[in-house]
């Protein structure tokens, strides 16, 4: 315990020395391209000091920490204020992947960077007509020689715009006769910048673009660039979902009880409090959020199992935009028609328009409800026709 209190300290001081005012809160909810080269800046430097990678293995580049010492770690980055990251699709998705499931030479190719973060990531998953429902993806790959030849189009991929590299979710081969739907789908890695390769951003209802639509017209990546093997991309990306919902959310959940915070001080100040309904609701915020807390912390700490990461996701999705929109009624007509310059206002603007996507990215919260109905209770699958 002393030994952590002590890690504590540590983080907390070279936060303290690293993280400027000009550093300081960007990059957040619905500014995700605010101050984008000194975050990458900041990111290089955090990983030479060691704390990018602490939950990696030691022979991989890691720290090899534990449980509570990542927990440490995010708990203390948000308190700090430090920026949003730009390498967390690499740090927290791409190398725990590889770690696991990839080869040696793909993991000798693409930690070093993924660590350094000197190559950035994007993911390859969403597509026009296959969002949550990734079994329905048709973005194909064929085998040319020694390289695989990719052709369709991917949409809502965050950051594409920056990425170095993708790793994508495709069909690459036909489903056989009654076979599952997941069959014939690889997961590969490919480079953003090449010939082949059209990203158009999506701008959003923030006014940011970090969403963005991706086209690939025969793009190529090597063959042996496949995690896995061919036709087991579905297990792969199920993989990666997992590494997502890590301990990182325990920072986040510290991120929110600020937001939270912030949004009672307000209140408090325009006289909202007044009203008994917006002092329930400011108090149902912070039982929900405690409790969400509590039940993150209980099953990270217990053995991996089906439905985990998507209770926790449920959970705080539901809560943010919950938040969001206690902050349009805490605001009033401010939040609606806000003075030229008033910062303050923004700030929760964004937050409710970003949160209108939480229930819908890194899989719909109908599909996650319906993941745990068939995988965890047992009942009958549903009809997607």
């Amino acid at each position: 315990m002393d030994d952590d209190q002590e890690f504590r300290r540590e983080i907390r001081d070279w936060l303290a020395a690293n993280v400027t005012a000009e550093l300081r809160g960007s990059g957040g909810v619905g500014r995700e391209s605010e101050a984008f080269e000194q975050r990458r800046d900041f990111a290089r430097r955090l990983a030479a000091a060691g704390w990018s990678t602490l939950a990696w293995p030691v022979e991989h580049g890691g720290r090899g920490a534990s449980l509570a010492r990542q927990v440490i770690f995010h708990e203390e980055y948000a308190r700090s204020g430090a920026p949003g990251r730009v390498d967390h699709i690499g740090l927290t998705m791409v190398g725990p992947t590889l770690i696991g499931l990839g080869s040696d030479r793909q993991r000798k190719r693409f930690l070093p960077g993924i660590a350094a973060a000197t190559e950035l990531w994007c993911q390859g998953y969403s597509e026009p007509g296959a969002g949550s429902d990734l079994a329905a993806v048709t973005t194909r790959a064929r085998l040319d020689g020694d390289q695989w030849v990719i052709t369709g189009q991917k949409v809502w991929t965050s950051l594409a715009h920056v990425a170095d590299w993708c790793f994508m979710l495709v069909r690459t081969a036909p489903i056989p006769d009654g076979a599952s739907r997941h069959a014939g789908l690889s997961y590969l890695l490919v480079p953003m910048r090449q010939p082949g390769i059209t990203v158009r951003p999506i701008r959003q209802l923030t006014g940011d673009s970090e969403f963005n639509e991706v086209f690939f017209d025969e793009a190529r990546t090597e063959a042996d660039l496949v995690v896995g093997e061919p036709g087991q991309g579905w297990r792969v990306a199920m993989a990666t979902l997992g590494f997502e919902r890590g301990a990182a959310t325990v920072g986040q959940q510290v991120g929110f009880q600020r937001d939270l915070d912030d949004l009672v001080a307000l209140a408090r100040r325009t006289g909202a409090t007044d009203d008994p309904a917006v002092r329930e609701r400011l108090t149902r915020a912070w039982i929900d959020l405690t409790v969400l807390r509590a039940h993150t912390l209980r099953l990270l700490a217990a053995p991996p199992a089906t439905g985990t990461a998507t209770v926790i996701k449920l959970l705080w999705s539901r809560w943010r935009q919950g938040l969001g929109e206690l902050a349009m009624t805490v605001l009033g007509p401010r939040g609606v028609a806000p003075d030229p310059g008033d910062a303050e206002a923004e700030r929760w603007r964004r937050l409710f328009l970003f949160s209108r996507a939480d229930t819908i990215y890194g899989g719909s919260n109908e599909i996650q409800r319906g993941i745990l109905a068939e995988r965890v209770l047992g009942l009958p699958r549903q009809d997607r026709r």
